[in-house]
């Protein structure tokens, strides 16, 4: 194989099987001199790639972890795993993973062969999650659209549906996909009405990114997730949650997860912390305070001690059924 460049892909992508692999072998595979490996191994390790050689008769080489993350080879099967488990998380507002999902699939996508897109497409038909109930659900085409048109600063056309039903078409300059309270939301300076808005992804329908390039707007709060924040608190009837956890702040955090955007803890002393959190789902909030697993005093508002008690009854019954 004289192309250097094609040869190099070649040893990479046998170097990302896990596997030690004999000089000799990788000469042989790829029809070039043990001198010429050995000069490619270098090349790989210039770039990047932290590949350890093994003393002995033969030798061998294997890819080891290193102190970044480089550029991985995918065969077919494994770009088409990646991308349906991509879809599958991005789809969902998972704990943790669910903005970077959507920025994974969308790079992806992007690069992915038209043969390949149809297999995940297919199936992504034919498979059914099972959901948990806990929010609406979003396309992971849209979300890839939006994702794009974020990453590449362009403009956005999408149909959006109000909560009153009242359906109209936008034109936004995208700036951020946030998650938030088991929902998806869009933040994008509209052009219409000349202002910020937040939009709720699973009310978008049809998005387009119309090519048109934009220079980013000063965004009026500290960041996205801020500005999400303080939105959902004007915009939801449902007063912000008061509560004290006996749990230390820190672990407080670490059990309330990727939804701390919407959520603030203080620390009262070293097994103590106070909670303020708000979101548009309040029986969602309910489930979230019995889920961090400790005692909880809550002060406020009283509709969430309400929830709380027929919450309790409701597990009495089917505990200790009559």
């Amino acid at each position: 194989m004289t192309d250097t460049p094609a040869r190099l892909l070649s040893l990479l992508s046998l170097l990302q099987t896990p596997r030690e692999w004999p000089g000799s072998e990788l000469a042989e595979r790829l029809q070039v001199s043990p001198r010429t490996i050995r000069r490619d191994i270098d090349r790989l390790r210039e770039l990047g790639y932290p590949v350890e050689a093994t003393m002995g008769p033969v030798g061998g080489y294997r890819l080891v972890a290193g102190t970044a993350m480089p550029p991985l080879l995918l065969d077919d099967e494994e770009a088409v795993a990646i991308a349906v488990g991509l879809r599958a998380a991005a789809g969902h507002a998972v704990v943790g993973i669910e903005e970077a999902s959507v920025r994974a699939l969308a790079k992806l996508l992007q690069v992915l062969p038209a043969r390949l897109r149809h297999r995940v497409a297919t199936l992504d038909r034919a498979t059914l999650p099972l959901l948990s109930g806990d929010g609406p659900t979003v396309d992971p085409e849209d979300l890839t659209v939006l994702a794009g048109t974020v990453a590449n600063r362009e403009r956005l056309r999408f149909g959006y549906r109000a909560g009153d039903g009242a359906q109209t078409r936008r034109q936004v300059e995208p700036d951020r996909l946030v998650s938030a309270g088991r929902r998806w939301y869009l933040v994008g300076f509209d052009l219409d009405r000349d202002d910020w808005r937040l939009f709720r992804v699973d009310r978008i329908s049809e998005p387009f990114a119309t090519g048109v390039r934009f220079t980013p707007r000063p965004l009026p709060a500290e960041d996205a997730a801020a500005y999400v924040a303080g939105k959902l608190r004007r915009q939801s009837p449902t007063p912000t949650l008061e509560a004290t956890l006996h749990l230390s702040a820190d672990e407080a955090r670490h059990r309330l997860g990727s939804h701390g955007d919407a959520d603030q803890v203080d620390p009262v002393d070293e097994h103590t912390c106070r909670l303020r959190s708000h979101t548009d789902a309040p029986d969602w909030l309910a489930v979230r305070l019995l889920m961090l697993d400790c005692d909880f005093e809550v002060h406020s508002p009283p509709e969430m001690r309400t929830r709380l008690r027929a919450l309790a009854t409701r597990a009495a019954r089917a505990a200790d059924p009559a």
